[in-house]
């Protein structure tokens, strides 16, 4: 099946840029940016699809295929940060020049929500405690192993894992990966809930359906709402790099832990997590010391 709808963004409106935050790299199985087209395999109530969406004059046209078209066509909109609500943000901003910068240079920069919130725990939990690289493996691994083929023209393209099979897999499975015993048991914990996950009404009760599984805590649930459900003020708290980017960014001071990091957001409360996606856009790091590591390193879980 194969169905379409065309969708009217704002003016200013960056697909690649909006979209980009719901692939884990650009060769990730279950999502890819090709030609200025997002490309993403989902699992629907209705059956496996693909969402594709690009740009077609000033509008953006949203392709499904496969038996969950009609279902992810419905949500297009969402997943194109389409319903990102900014009401309150430019005040906000005016708080910080830097904020009120990245703000005004990023404007087309929208936050997607996917409703989707095993496919993003999946990931956030592989980042636990490891650098991007290996995340990323065991990530890809993961994927292959479960392999199924997703719908639509762009091959190959996987669908992310059926959590069924994830929960039912022992974890020496994931061994192979990468993944040792702690993030592969809290992997088939969250795999085992996420009908429950899936059917949370806001980000507050999926952070506290999250946080309550052992070995989730506060990174992991915030790296899920904020793009599951878009929640602009999801602050991922733990993170190696994101305290000191902040306290940089903010206050010129090139070291800053999570208290300091939540004392200089405070300013922006009901949209912190934006100002963290806004820096992260405009590449805003803070000065590095000792041996270089990889962006989004050794978070906490």
């Amino acid at each position: 099946m194969t169905a379409t709808r065309t969708l009217r963004p704002p003016p200013e409106y960056r697909l690649v840029e909006t979209v980009r935050s719901l692939t884990f790299s650009r060769y990730d199985p279950c999502a890819r940016i090709a030609a200025g087209t997002l490309w993403w395999a989902v699992r629907t109530p209705d059956g496996p699809a693909t969402l594709a969406l690009r740009r077609h004059g000033g509008d953006l046209l949203a392709e499904g295929y496969g038996p969950g078209a009609d279902r992810v066509l419905d949500r297009a909109d969402a997943i194109a940060g389409l319903r990102d609500d900014l009401t309150g943000f430019a005040d906000l901003a005016t708080a910080h020049p830097v904020v009120a910068r990245l703000a005004a240079g990023h404007r087309g920069l929208r936050m997607p929500a996917t409703g989707q919130v095993f496919r993003q725990a999946l990931r956030a939990v592989l980042e636990q405690k490891v650098t991007g690289q290996e995340a990323y493996r065991a990530y890809a691994a993961t994927v292959r192993h479960f392999a199924e083929p997703a719908p639509g023209p762009l091959q190959p393209l996987l669908l992310p894992p059926d959590p069924a099979r994830v929960a039912a897999a022992p974890y020496w499975v994931f061994h192979p990966f990468g993944m040792e015993q702690r993030r592969a048991e809290t992997l088939r914990r969250v795999a085992a809930t996420a009908d429950r996950l899936e059917r949370c009404a806001d980000p507050g009760e999926a952070t506290r359906r999250l946080v309550a599984l052992p070995g989730v805590g506060p990174w992991t649930a915030a790296e899920v709402v904020r793009i599951a459900y878009g929640d602009p003020d999801a602050v991922s708290v733990g993170d190696y790099h994101v305290p000191n980017t902040v306290a940089w960014a903010l206050a010129g001071e090139p070291r800053g832990d999570d208290a300091r990091m939540l004392a200089l957001l405070e300013p922006f409360r009901g949209h912190r997590g934006r100002v963290c996606v806004l820096l992260a856009a405009g590449g805003v790091q803070a000065p590095r010391y000792g041996p270089r590591m990889p962006v989004r390193s050794f978070a906490r879980f």
